[in-house]
């Protein structure tokens, strides 16, 4: 079977300082994903060249085929040393993941990853190598789809230390906050902003260590099809309408335009809630089959800086009060964010002379803008998403 696999991750940096330590690189593949995480030596910009370093090393040499020793190898030999400490250093966790659910794992100084299966703790064997000097531990099982991988930098246990907690937070106790976690979220996203919440709440909001979380699960392929702005032609009307009746997954209608075509070549009612009505976002309408109709160009230019908000959130409250307001923004951007691993839009190109009035706010641009924008954030989340212009 192949999986959707969903990788995402929060990091903070330590107080006062404007660089993280900590750096993550990830790679697609044809047959999986390569993610790197790396802890550079102290903090700052020392840290934080050590990291990058280090994570761009490893994933690029491990993309092109080169082994784990003469990848390691090259990371001793590359990376600069320093001058108070004497050391050119920078802890390291490899994970490959393929898209059957083969995970390979190889850790260096790092906190041993955590695993969880359904919820339930998993214990994985560990192979101990040593390389260049260095200590590895490497690991290699089989994920599935429920269930949840997630690796930490060091900041993460050393989490309240001086602050809430006088040890920090444990590796158990991480374990024990993420089984809870793993049995709710499907996301990976909400996994790791949980997490990195929990952590900068342990430092008092003045993190003591570049604190770093990934999450990794995998997910059966969740398509949305969103259709916005009609045809150019009206002849296409009904190929439209029959690109949306035999479409896989959710079906989302984003236009009043598209959204009467769609009501009147269906021969189905339109009903317009104006209980769903917000400031800034015009109201929802409904139309049977169809799971989302919203307004168009105000309403996904909402949407679109709503989701550009949530990059910014550690808080997880905060966010879900964000996804959870009954307006179509909020609700496009939570189908985007959280129901949708592939994205089709459909963009129509026929001109709606209003978006072109030189009288009106420059908000008001064509569409294709606002869909260009939406697409570049969505893959820099990893989702993969189509544009079909009809």
């Amino acid at each position: 079977m192949k999986y959707y696999i969903d990788v995402s991750y929060n990091s903070i940096n330590k107080w006062g300082e404007e660089l993280c330590g900590d750096h993550i690189e990830i790679v697609k593949s044809d047959d999986g994903v390569i993610i790197v995480l790396a802890d550079g030596l102290g903090s700052g910009v020392k840290a934080n060249i050590l990291a990058t370093l280090t994570s761009k090393i490893a994933v690029t040499m491990l993309k092109e085929g080169a082994s784990l020793e003469e990848t390691i190898d090259t990371i001793s030999n590359t990376l600069p040393e320093c001058q108070v400490r004497r050391l050119a250093y920078s802890t390291f966790t490899i994970i490959k993941v393929q898209n059957d659910g083969g995970v390979y794992i190889a850790e260096c100084d790092n906190p041993p990853f955590f695993i969880f299966d359904n919820g339930r703790d998993r214990k994985i064997y560990k192979e101990k190598k040593t390389l260049n000097g260095k200590v590895i531990y490497e690991s290699q099982f089989r994920m599935d789809q429920d269930g949840l991988l997630t690796v930490v930098s060091d900041g993460a246990v050393h989490a309240g230390v001086g602050k809430l907690l006088n040890l920090g937070w444990q590796w158990e106790n991480i374990n024990d906050f993420l089984r809870e976690i793993a049995k709710k979220e499907k996301c990976s996203k909400n996994v790791s902003r949980h997490l990195i919440n929990a952590c900068e709440n342990l430092y008092d909001n003045k993190p003591g260590d570049d604190t770093t979380v990934v999450s990794i699960k995998l997910r059966q392929p969740e398509v949305v099809n969103l259709f916005t702005g009609p045809p150019e032609s009206m002849e296409d009307d009904i190929k439209l309408v029959n690109y949306l009746k035999h479409s896989a997954g959710k079906i989302v209608v984003s236009g009043g335009t598209t959204a009467n075509i769609v009501s009147r070549i269906l021969n189905r009612a339109l009903i317009v809630d104006m209980d769903t009505y917000a400031e800034d976002v015009p109201p929802m309408a409904r139309i049977e089959g169809v799971d989302l109709v919203t307004e168009g160009v105000l309403t996904m230019k909402k949407t679109l800086e709503i989701i550009k908000e949530t990059l910014l959130i550690n808080d997880h409250l905060i966010y879900q009060k964000l996804l959870n307001e009954n307006n179509g923004a909020s609700k496009l951007a939570k189908i985007l964010l959280e129901d949708c691993t592939h994205l089709h839009i459909w963009l129509g190109r026929a001109v709606n002379p209003a978006h072109q009035n030189p009288k009106f706010p420059i908000d008001f641009n064509i569409k294709v803008n606002i869909v260009k924008e939406l697409q570049d954030i969505l893959n820099f989340l990893g989702k993969e998403v189509e544009v079909t212009y009809i």
